[in-house]
C-alpha cells in the first residue's frame, strides 16, 4: 500500500541543502550536541524529580536524511495493521481506486511531508522502535537533528551553545517521560493503534473522506482545522482527543522544564524564547500554508495549553503533586482538564472528607 522505498528516496531528494559547515565544525556541533545532551540529564532529573528506569537509551545526532530514515521506519511499524487490513480490502477494489492509492503515490506523498517536516524539526524521541546496537527488548533514542539546530540558531542569531542547551534540555525532558514513565510507550502505541483501527477502510467511503477533505481544504488554508480533522472518522475523532490531551500534556511538560532550567544554566534563555516564539508566529507563504494544512499551527496551541496546564497544577500541588500524572493511564488528564487543570487536580487530589 505504501512503497517505503520510494517515501525515502522522495524526501531525501526534496531535502533542503543543510547550512555549509566544514568537517571540523560538524564534529565540533556533534560533539557538543552529545555533551549537552548528556549534562542536561542531570538538570531534568533534578527538577523534575523523576528518576529513569533502566538502560538510558542513546543520544543520536543525525543529520536531516537519518531522521528521515528513522521516521519512515517508525510509520512502517506503527501502521502496518492498518496496510495490511487495507491490503485485504484492495483486492476486491477497482482499478480506478488502486490507482488513486497506489503505492508508489502515497509513498512519494509521505516522502514530500518528510521532506517539509525534516528540515524543520530540531530533535526528537523515537519511543517505539530499537536504536542500533540496542540489547533484545530495548527500545527508544534521543535524535538531535544537527543541520536544523544550525540553521535556526543562526537564522535566531542567538548564542549557539545557549540555543543548544535549551533544544537539549527540551529533548531530554522527553527522553525522561518515556525512560521514568514504563507504561508510557505502550500506551501511545495503542492510542496510535486504536485511531488507526479506527479507519473505515471501504474503498467508497475513503473515497468520500477525500472529497470531504477536498471540499474543506479552503478553510483548512484559513487556518481553520487540518486535514485530518477533515477525513478522520467520529471514532477516530475521540481518539484523536486522547491522544491531542497526552501529546499537550509531553509537551507541554518538556517547554515548562525547558524554561524552568533555563535562567539557572542558560545565561541568554530570555532572549532565545522570545525569538523562537518570534520565528513560530512569523511564518509566511508556503511554509504558512503548510503548517495549516498538517495542523501544525493547531498543534503549537494545544501545546501553549499543555504548559499552563503543568504550570497551573504545579502551583496548585507541587512538583510532586504534579507528577501523580505519571502514575498510570487512568491520571492522565483528559482534554477538557487540560484546559481545566483545576478539574483534573480535583480528580487526582480530592480534598480530604470533614
Amino acid at each position: 500500500m505504501i512503497d517505503w522505498g520510494v517515501a525515502r528516496a522522495t524526501g531525501k531528494r526534496l531535502m533542503p541543502a543543510p547550512p555549509r559547515r566544514t568537517e571540523i565544525e560538524i564534529g565540533q556541533v556533534v560533539a557538543q550536541l552529545r555533551t549537552l545532551a548528556l549534562d542536561s540529564r542531570a538538570y531534568v532529573r533534578d527538577f523534575t524529580g523523576m528518576i529513569p528506569a533502566g538502560p538510558e537509551p542513546p543520544v543520536l545526532v543525525v543529520d536531516r536524511h537519518r531522521w528521515l530514515d528513522v521516521n519512515v521506519g517508525s510509520f512502517s511499524e506503527l501502521s502496518a495493521p492498518l496496510l495490511e487490513r487495507m491490503a485485504e480490502e484492495r483486492q476486491g477494489a477497482t482499478g480506478a481506486v488502486m490507482s488513486a492509492f497506489g503505492s508508489r503515490v502515497t509513498g512519494a506523498e509521505l516522502g514530500a511531508l518528510l521532506a517539509f517536516v525534516g528540515s524543520r524539526v530540531l530533535g526528537q524521541y523515537e519511543p517505539f522502535l530499537p536504536a542500533a546496537g540496542a540489547k533484545e527488548g530495548e527500545r527508544g533514542s534521543l535524535l538531535l537533528v544537527a543541520p536544523n539546530i544550525v540553521a535556526v540558531e543562526r537564522e535566531l542569531q542567538v548564542d549557539p551553545t545557549d540555543f543548544r542547551l535549551w533544544v537539549c534540555l527540551h529533548e531530554e525532558t522527553h527522553r525522561t517521560q518515556f525512560t521514568a514513565v514504563p507504561w508510557l510507550a505502550e500506551h501511545m502505541r495503542g492510542e496510535i493503534r486504536g485511531f488507526l483501527d479506527a479507519t473505515d477502510v471501504d474503498p467508497a467511503a475513503m473515497l468520500r473522506q477525500i472529497g470531504r477533505a477536498v471540499q474543506g481544504l479552503g478553510d483548512v488554508a484559513r487556518g481553520q482545522g487540518s486535514v485530518l480533522d477533515l477525513v478522520a472518522t467520529p471514532d477516530q475523532k475521540v481518539a484523536l482527543d486522547r491522544i491531542t490531551a497526552v501529546m499537550s500534556l509531553l509537551e507541554g511538560h518538556a517547554d515548562f522544564v525547558m524554561d524552568g532550567v533555563g535562567p539557572e544554566v542558560i545565561p541568554s534563555v530570555a532572549e532565545i524564547r522570545s525569538a523562537f516564539q518570534r520565528r513560530r508566529e512569523s511564518a509566511t507563504g508556503l511554509d504558512a500554508l503548510m503548517r495549516r494544512l498538517l495542523g501544525l499551527e493547531a498543534k503549537l496551541k494545544q501545546y501553549a495549553d499543555g504548559v499552563k496546564f503543568v504550570s497551573a497544577v504545579v502551583d496548585a500541588v507541587g512538583m510532586a503533586g504534579f507528577n501523580r500524572v505519571w502514575d498510570s493511564p487512568a491520571t492522565l488528564p483528559t482534554l477538557a482538564e487540560l484546559h481545566d487543570p483545576a478539574a483534573w487536580v480535583a480528580r487526582v487530589h480530592p480534598a480530604p472528607a470533614p
